[in-house]
C-alpha cells in the first residue's frame, strides 16, 4: 500500500470517528433528555436513566462493532511504499 493510499485510509478512519463521536452524542441526549418526558419506570429507576446510561452504552458498542467491520483497515504504518 503506498503511503498516498495509507493517508486516504487514515482521513476515512478519522472522519468516520469523528462522526460515530457526534452520532453517540446525539444519541444520548435524545435518550437521556427525549426520555425524561415520558412518566416510565423500569425497576424504580426512570427510563431516561436507563436509555442514557446503558442505551448509550449499547450504542457506542454498537458503532465500534460497525466501524472495526466496515471502516477501519489494518495496514502495516512501516515507512516502506510497496507497489
Amino acid at each position: 500500500m503506498t503511503n498516498e493510499k495509507k493517508y486516504h485510509q487514515v482521513r476515512k478512519e478519522a472522519k468516520a470517528t469523528g462522526l460515530a463521536l457526534l452520532a453517540i452524542i446525539i444519541f444520548w441526549i435524545i435518550a437521556g433528555f427525549g426520555a425524561a418526558t415520558l412518566d416510565i419506570k423500569i425497576f424504580r429507576l426512570p427510563l431516561w436513566v436507563i436509555t442514557s446510561c446503558f442505551g448509550t452504552w449499547l450504542f457506542g458498542v454498537a458503532i465500534v462493532c460497525f466501524l472495526i467491520t466496515k471502516v477501519f483497515k489494518d495496514m502495516d504504518l512501516e515507512d516502506t511504499e510497496d507497489e
